[in-house]
């Protein structure tokens, strides 16, 4: 449940540097990067990467943010020391690139990463956030993995299959209205879907205005008009997490 005693994550979000405030760890056949709150916690988070890596500074600000609000947040390195994607790449090579970095192919790391949180971290429920690719990891771990007891999904969706929409946990989907990689009409039918075939609690939520990435951007990449977007995205993903776990 949430506890008011935890900070603003809008606040947090403005004097929080890009520093690092966790560390890297070594669990089984790959890295991740680890940060603890200041007061013990069982409850954790694993944050997925977007396709630029585990290693991007946004994606561990995110870590950081949510250890800031009281969780021990874990951001794996699912590609396994692969090169991540890069914005100099030639797009036309990306289908390649992807071939052997599939979002829905991370059992092998998912499980072994449950057990480190639970046995050596002493974790007691689980929730996952995850970014573009992170966002399709996320949807596909709530609809496979019961251990996850909640999920906040940015700009990612599975769209093959039709085993899709039976959500195993709480599940928030965010997207950004100007998405060029997901049109509206793919949130539409996912949101229909659920509302259809989806028993456990959901949320899909546009916000007007915004791009793809823009709740996961640096502070010095914003412009000042999506700042009040950026901080009700990352409050709505606190205060889901507050809720489920």
């Amino acid at each position: 449940m949430a506890n008011e005693a935890r900070p603003c994550p809008c606040d947090i979000g403005d004097r929080m540097e890009y520093g690092g405030l966790g560390q890297e760890v070594q669990i089984e056949h790959f890295k991740a990067y680890l940060v603890k709150p200041k007061t013990a916690s069982d409850k954790a988070i694993i944050v997925i990467q977007d396709i630029f890596g585990w290693q991007l500074p946004n994606t561990r600000y995110i870590a950081d943010m949510l250890a800031a609000n009281g969780y021990m947040a874990v951001c794996p390195d699912f590609f396994l020391g692969k090169e991540p994607w890069s914005p100099t790449h030639d797009w036309s090579t990306f289908t390649a690139w992807l071939e052997d970095k599939k979002p829905t192919n991370i059992n092998k790391e998912v499980e072994p990463l449950l057990r480190f949180l639970k046995e050596q971290c002493g974790a007691k429920r689980i929730g996952v956030v995850g970014f573009c690719w992170g966002g399709i990891a996320t949807h596909y771990l709530a609809l496979n993995n019961s251990e996850v007891k909640a999920g906040v999904s940015f700009y990612g969706i599975i769209r093959e299959g039709e085993d899709k929409y039976d959500l195993k946990c709480p599940t928030l989907f965010i997207f950004g209205e100007n998405d060029n990689l997901i049109p509206l009409d793919q949130v539409s039918g996912l949101e229909a879907k659920l509302k259809e075939k989806c028993t456990k609690d959901y949320q899909v939520k546009i916000f007007p205005g915004q791009n793809h990435g823009f709740a996961n951007r640096k502070r010095e990449d914003i412009n000042p008009t999506d700042v009040p977007g950026i901080r009700e995205a990352r409050a709505d993903m606190i205060n889901w997490l507050n809720k489920y776990i």
